[in-house]
């Protein structure tokens, strides 16, 4: 369908491409500079998924990062933004390691959006894909407006850096 953003490719960065791809469903999709273990660990582990996701532009500040990775474990971030408190909770649905991640995004009232990411490896490098499946038009219209869904693109970005300072070492086992 539209494409809403695809931030500019430099020499150093992958671009990332942001389409809405119907009424409820957003993609992103991003090539990273690392092997689907390392990523899926940077995904699955707290002390290292708290490196990176938040978009530094957004002034959030990640109080509280708590992950139990496994099918039906839960899943809270708790943000400090502007003098207020925002919370981010879900289920993990499906852990298939290094491939595949299945969750559901349960802050809102009796609405629930489901978020797949897919880690495909090709040559040291590993293809992304985040897929969020909303519960209306309406729903994903309103994260549009509010701006949680452009945040995406840097946070991949983030993730990227993240990922070129641990270099090959084992620092994510």
């Amino acid at each position: 369908m539209d494409e809403i953003r695809e931030s500019e490719a430099t020499p150093t960065k992958s671009s990332t491409a942001v389409e809405r791809k119907s009424e409820r469903e957003l993609v992103v999709t991003r090539t990273v500079n690392g092997p689907a273990r390392l990523v899926f660990e940077a995904w699955t582990k707290a002390e290292l998924f708290r490196r990176w996701w938040a978009p530094k532009s957004y002034d959030l500040t990640l109080l509280s990062c708590e992950m139990d990775v496994r099918v039906g474990g839960q899943y809270r971030l708790v943000f400090s933004h502007q003098g207020s408190t925002m919370e981010f909770f879900g289920t993990y649905r499906e852990v298939t390691p290094h491939s595949r991640l299945v969750w559901t995004n349960e802050e809102g009232e009796n609405v629930e959006t489901v978020t797949t990411v897919t880690f495909d490896e090709n040559a040291g490098k590993t293809l992304l894909v985040v897929h969020d499946l909303y519960p209306s038009k309406e729903a994903l219209d309103a994260a549009a407006a509010n701006g949680s869904t452009s945040g995406m693109p840097e946070t991949l970005d983030q993730l990227d850096e993240f990922l070129v300072s641990l270099g090959s070492s084992s620092a994510a086992k």
